[in-house]
């Protein structure tokens, strides 16, 4: 069985892997460079603190694939579990977060709730006034995207697998569509047309995260998929954050913050009213300044390592695929035709999990050991999205 591919980041590679070690045949077809979308931008989280099962699920399952990566694909992704602490200023968002640390003790995840004093053990600076309720994971972390894609790649090739960078998908056509051949016939090919080269393929699947939705109005599909611009800023703190703080979630504002490399720390967040879409091939890619002194000053009210001292070193802009409920699309949307895109932020993760998934939808097996139906594109028309809560 031929199975094309369309996206190279880690998604997509994630799902090239997981066909090819069950013997697949597989063609990936980027638009760029390998990783070069969204992955190359993340921010590099992995956790299984969100509020609902399937995403909690899927972490769990893709974070043995993380654990083991360096041994399994011979490249360190620089793995590394400092926790993620989420904090709550309203008795609201601690009720929620209550519920989901049931569920999510519920499922193995090792989180639990703290009231602000005791997590200060975490984040010594933590301005506790502020918040009511805190939770907090030791399983939650984070690591490299540019390895993960690196070390997929990789194995991707040596499994035999052909990957094709700076080959953009121009067309999708099923063989026989207008030809008066049954809409229910799912042996037909697809042909995939590229500027140099048209391919014949059992199945399709779109990985293309925020080009998803141009990539499927090619075979006549329009899926809620939106790309969304995202920011991140590197920024030298004025105050002492320990090198194993967890990655920290002002979840009521939206604000986060962690430490990077070389005394640095990162501060992220979206605090705009608005949240227009954008042309991904077209977007501003650089920092804008005043976003990132309103990250770095709301990162300063949670926690006092944000001063006026603080340094805005450099930052960037990436894209985030967003749903109107901020889960995935995992799901055959048509015979032969597979996506796995719409993460809203949470691809990167993730991908392990929707590797496996993919590989059931294409192959006609039950190896995932997640069950993604909650992710099909119906539940959108049936009225049954879900609610992910834990989003910044």
């Amino acid at each position: 069985m031929h199975v094309l591919i369309v996206g190279g980041g880690v998604v997509g590679l994630a799902c090239a892997y997981a066909l090819t070690d069950r013997g697949a045949d597989v063609t990936v077809c980027e638009a760029g460079t390998l990783g070069g979308g969204s992955t190359g931008r993340a921010a590099g989280g992995i956790r299984t603190q969100f509020s609902t099962r399937v995403n909690v699920e899927l972490s769990l399952s893709s974070i043995p694939v993380w654990e083991s990566f360096a041994d399994e694909f011979g490249v360190d992704i620089d793995y590394r579990r400092p926790g993620y602490l989420f904090l709550a200023r309203t008795e609201e968002t601690a009720s929620a977060f209550r519920d989901n640390v049931e569920m999510q003790t519920e499922l193995g995840a090792p989180s639990r709730v703290l009231d602000p004093e005791k997590a200060r053990a975490h984040v010594p600076e933590l301005r506790t006034e502020q918040f009511v309720a805190a939770t907090y994971s030791p399983a939650d972390g984070i690591a490299d995207p540019h390895s993960a894609v690196q070390g997929y790649a990789d194995a991707v090739r040596n499994a035999g697998g052909d990957i094709r960078s700076n080959t953009p998908v121009t067309g999708l056509e099923r063989e026989g569509d207008g030809g008066g051949e049954s809409e229910d016939d799912d042996s037909r090919a697809w042909h995939v047309e590229t500027p140099d080269e048209t391919f014949e393929a059992d199945a399709v699947v779109c990985a293309a995260g925020a080009w998803t939705k141009r990539v499927a109005a090619f075979a006549g599909l329009d899926l809620p998929i939106a790309p969304r611009r995202r920011q991140i800023a590197v920024v030298e703190p004025d105050g002492d954050l320990p090198d194993d703080a967890p990655l920290t979630i002002d979840l009521d504002t939206g604000s986060y913050f962690r430490p990077e490399r070389d005394d640095t720390a990162i501060v992220g967040g979206h605090f705009a009213d608005s949240d227009p879409d954008v042309d991904p091939d077209r977007f501003d890619e650089s920092m804008d300044v005043d976003w990132a002194v309103e990250a770095t000053e709301r990162a300063d009210d949670c926690a006092a390592y944000f001063g006026p001292e603080t340094r805005i070193r450099n930052g960037w802009a990436g894209l985030y695929a967003v749903t109107p409920d901020h889960h995935a699309i995992l799901d055959e949307v048509a015979p032969g035709f597979v996506v796995a895109a719409g993460f809203s932020g949470h691809g990167f993760q993730h991908a392990p999990a929707t590797g496996e998934a993919v590989a059931d939808f294409c192959l006609d097996e039950n190896e995932c050991d997640v069950d993604v139906s909650d992710l099909s594109l119906d539940r959108f028309e049936a009225g049954e999205t879900l609610t992910e809560q834990n989003v910044a």
